[in-house]
């Protein structure tokens, strides 16, 4: 049973640069699996790269009033 629980131990240990860079493709609007499997080839390279390359989510929009809240706004 030890050994089951440290394999996966070192399993989990083993694939976190991948997973690092996938979240952080996730995050910046590009594709987790295609930088998931990158990571494997150069595992420090793609998230240095990853962590200089410009955000492709569109900007945070603002926050929409209320139908009735923009009505008493414009009543003051």
């Amino acid at each position: 049973m030890p050994e089951i629980i440290l394999g996966s131990l070192v399993i989990c240990l083993l694939l976190s640069p991948q997973l690092l860079a996938g979240f952080l493709a996730k995050r910046t609007g590009r594709n987790f699996w295609f930088w998931f499997f990158i990571s494997f080839l150069i595992p420090i390279i793609s998230i240095i790269i990853l962590i200089f390359l410009e955000d492709k989510n569109p900007a945070v929009q603002s926050y929409k009033l209320a139908d009735r809240l923009e009505k008493d706004k414009q009543i003051e």
